[in-house]
């Protein structure tokens, strides 16, 4: 069963029984993603590493390292 099958099952039954109906699939992930950041960023400060640039240190070196034409 897909999970959008087992959604529309779970939100069918909700009706049914006068019960909220549960948040669609990917309704969330936008939260998710930035709370898995921020734990990220609060792991690095606790062990000393930097939170912020990384990424933009690390492309700003590989850009550094490629040849231009």
């Amino acid at each position: 069963m897909s999970i959008t099958q087992q959604y529309l099952l779970d939100a069918y039954r909700a009706r049914r029984l006068g019960e909220a109906v549960p948040p669609q699939p990917g309704a969330h992930d936008w939260q998710v993603v930035r709370e898995w950041r921020d734990r990220r960023e609060f792991e690095a400060i606790l062990t000393g590493r930097p939170a912020h640039g990384r990424l933009r240190h690390t492309l700003s070196r590989w850009t550094r390292l490629r040849p231009r034409f």
